[in-house]
């Protein structure tokens, strides 16, 4: 045997690997046998490795003894520190073979791979559903449970995992901790920033097998399949109407309670949505980002610039997919489509008739306060 292989003489009976030494053959069969003998007094919860249980009762403790010695901020692992100084170097050590996009940390990698190789090794076992990381097997099996065991404080907000909590704590206190580097725009969570540096680079590696179309984020992706499958997963338990994206189901839910959780902090209006939020201060800045490179046009929202460059275009995305009939807006499909269902969600309050329109409604209504 050679001295190399010499220092593995620990061997695994079970898959057959190879230790340098029998303290980590012990902790590896532990693996296999599924016993955690580090257990903590404070909640119970029990771990393989002493190590762990180290770090786990720092949550307890609020001891973070790994300290940034660039900006003094502090850590409850060394693994923690690692990662937080590349971002003050910029470092990004671990590279895709296949795109050549790098990243700060292997996890991320490990992740961003998955986009190339389709594997989704997360699988529900209520549905079969499978994901590409275990956040969003987590955030999914809620669907099933409707648990929401983290509150706010504040508003009393619930939702499905403590992450999510800490983001959401991040529109009361305004923090916004993530920077982009090129325009020097923050955000309150990572993910946001990851996505809105798409915005610079053009990256879309989210790609449809059925159409071919790219997104720059695989929750985009998931939603746009639904166009193509027809599925609405989200049902409202009060009037059993469905939805094929979870935002839009959360924003029908406050048509029946009525709540209005984003507050205008100049004027102390309130909107059942952040978006909503966003266009009204525009009325309070007069601010209009969002400029068409064709004309010059300025806009205050992104979406009613893509909607403008449409008539440079004359794209029209949104197919009924009974007549074959294309729009350029979202809304106008929803509207045609009622030609052929005959539906007249638009129903008026004092004479009972009903309109597929909300624009006929409106007209109609003339009629009584007519004098």
């Amino acid at each position: 045997m050679s001295k190399a292989l010499g220092k593995l003489g620990y061997h695994c009976k079970i898959c057959g690997k190879s230790f340098s030494t029998n303290s980590n053959l012990v902790k590896h069969i532990r693996v296999h046998t599924g016993e955690k003998p580090f257990r903590c007094v404070t909640c119970g919860k029990s771990f393989c490795q002493n190590g762990n249980l180290i770090k786990h009762i720092r949550i307890h403790t609020g001891e973070k003894p790994h300290r940034c010695v660039i900006c003094g901020r502090s850590f409850s692992t060394k693994d923690s520190l690692i990662r937080h100084k590349y971002i003050h170097t910029g470092e990004k050590p671990f590279h895709c073979d296949t795109c050549g996009q790098s990243f700060s940390e292997k996890n991320n990698l490990t992740k961003h791979i998955r986009i190339h190789t389709g594997e989704k090794p997360y699988e529900c076992d209520v549905c079969g559903e499978s994901f590409s990381e275990k956040k969003n097997l987590t955030k999914h099996k809620c669907i099933h449970t409707g648990e929401t065991p983290y509150h706010c404080d504040v508003c009393g907000k619930t939702l499905s995992t403590k992450c999510s909590l800490t983001k959401h704590m991040r529109i009361h206190t305004g923090e916004k901790p993530f920077h982009c580097d090129v325009c020097g725009k923050s955000f309150c969570g990572s993910s946001d920033l990851t996505t809105h540096t798409r915005t610079h680079t053009g990256e879309k590696p989210y790609h449809c097998v059925i159409c071919g179309k790219s997104f720059s984020t695989t929750s985009y992706l998931i939603q746009h399949k639904r166009i193509h499958t027809g599925e609405k997963p989200f049902q409202c338990d009060v009037c059993d109407k469905s939805f094929s994206r979870i935002g839009d189901f959360t924003q029908h839910k406050r048509t029946h309670t009525g709540e209005r959780p984003y507050n205008c902090d100049v004027c102390g209006k309130s909107f059942s949505r952040i978006s909503c939020l966003s266009q009204h201060k525009v009325i309070h800045t007069g601010e209009k980002p969002f400029h068409c490179d064709v004309c010059g046009k300025s806009f205050s929202r992104d979406g009613d610039l893509t909607k403008h460059k449409r008539t440079h275009t004359g794209e029209k995305p949104y197919n009924c997919d009974i007549c074959g009939k294309s729009f350029s807006e979202n809304n106008s499909l929803t509207s045609h489509k009622r030609i052929h269902t005959g539906e007249r969600p638009y129903q008026c309050d004092v004479c009972g008739k009903s309109f597929s329109q909300r624009s006929n409604l409106t007209r109609h209504a003339s009629i009584h306060v007519k004098v």
